[in-house]
C-alpha cells in the first residue's frame, strides 16, 4: 500500500537532481560488495525518512511505521556520511544553484560565522563545553557561505573552543571547495589574529566586519548578513534547533542534509510529489 506523501518529501524533479549520486554511489558499493547484492531499499524513501527526521525532529525509531524500519534509514545515513554523500549532493546543488543565480562556480567572498547551540541530555560531556563569551553550553556550529547564502563550509565543535577553531577550520574546508579564486572571508568580531594569519598563508583576506558602537541591538552588517540569514534557515530544522547527536561529524551531516533540502526546493518549481502522481494516474 502506498504510503500518504508529507510536506518534506522529495518531488520526482527533486529527487532527479540527486539521484546521480546516490545511484553512482550504490553501484560502486555493489562492485565492492563481495556477494554483489544491491540490497532492496528504495534509496529515494531514505532520503525523505532523512528530511522528515531533520525537519520534525524526531528520533529514529519514533520515524512513521508508513517508512521502512527505522535501522535501515539509520544504516544508510551513517554509510552516506562516512562516505561523504551528503557532501558531494551538497557541493553538486550548491554549483547548480549558483549557475541558475548566474554566478561562477566557485565565489571570490564568504562570509563565516558561530553559533552556539544547547546539546540534549546524553549527549557526550566530551564533546560538549561552555561558551565562555555567551554564557551558552552546548556546541558550537561554523558556518561559511557565499552571497546567495549556499553552505560551503560546516564545522562543528565544543562550545567551550574558541572560534579562531572553527575559523581554521572553515578556512581549510572552503580553499579546498572553492579554489584559487576566493579572495576574501568576511568574519566578525569572534574571530581574532589567528584565522587572519591562517588566511593570509592561505592567501586569503580575513576581515573584520566591525559593529558600529553607537548601534543599539541588532543591526544586520552588510555583506556580512547573509550568514546570519543562513544560520536563521537552519532553524526551520527542529532537529537542528538542539543538538541531539552524540558524534559531532554526524551533527554536520544533519547541516548539510538541510541545505540540500532548502537548495532542491531553490532549483525545481512546485510540482505534485511521487506519492500524489501515482495516485493521480491510478
Amino acid at each position: 500500500m502506498e504510503r500518504a506523501s508529507y510536506p518534506s518529501d522529495l518531488s520526482d524533479e527533486q529527487w532527479e537532481l540527486i539521484e546521480p549520486v546516490i545511484t553512482g554511489w550504490k553501484q560502486a558499493r555493489v562492485a565492492r560488495s563481495a556477494t554483489g547484492d544491491p540490497g532492496d531499499c528504495d534509496l529515494w524513501e531514505i532520503v525523505n525518512a532523512i528530511f522528515y527526521q531533520n525537519r520534525t525532529g524526531c528520533q529514529w525509531r519514533f520515524l512513521p511505521h508508513d517508512f521502512a524500519a527505522w535501522s535501515a534509514m539509520f544504516y544508510y545515513f551513517t554509510l552516506w556520511r562516512q562516505d561523504s554523500i551528503d557532501q558531494q549532493i551538497q557541493e553538486l546543488l550548491r554549483c547548480q544553484a549558483g549557475e541558475k543565480a548566474r554566478r561562477l562556480e566557485d565565489p571570490s567572498l564568504v562570509a563565516m560565522d558561530t553559533q552556539t547551540i544547547k546539546a540534549a541530555a546524553g549527549v557526550p560531556a566530551t564533546t560538549t563545553g561552555l561558551d565562555a563569551d555567551k554564557r551558552s553550553p552546548g556546541r558550537k556550529r561554523g558556518l561559511a557561505v557565499d552571497v546567495l547564502g549556499l553552505i560551503i563550509g560546516v564545522v562543528v565543535l565544543a562550545a567551550s573552543a574558541p572560534d579562531n577553531a572553527a575559523g581554521i577550520a572553515l578556512l581549510d574546508q572552503i580553499t579546498e571547495r572553492c579554489g584559487n579564486r576566493l579572495e576574501k572571508v568576511l568574519v566578525d568580531q569572534g574571530f581574532k589574529d589567528e584565522p587572519i594569519i591562517h588566511g593570509a598563508a592561505l592567501d586569503i583576506t580575513v576581515e573584520q566586519v566591525k559593529r558600529d558602537p553607537d548601534q543599539k541591538g541588532f543591526v544586520p552588517q552588510a555583506k556580512r548578513w547573509i550568514v546570519e540569514q543562513a544560520n536563521g534557515t537552519l532553524m526551520l530544522h527542529r532537529r537542528l534547533v538542539r543538538d541531539y547527536e552524540h558524534r559531532l561529524d554526524n551533527s554536520a551531516s544533519y547541516v548539510f542534509w538541510a541545505s540540500i533540502a532548502v537548495m532542491v526546493r531553490r532549483l525545481t518549481v512546485p510540482s505534485p510529489r511521487r506519492r500524489d502522481s501515482d495516485k493521480a494516474m491510478a
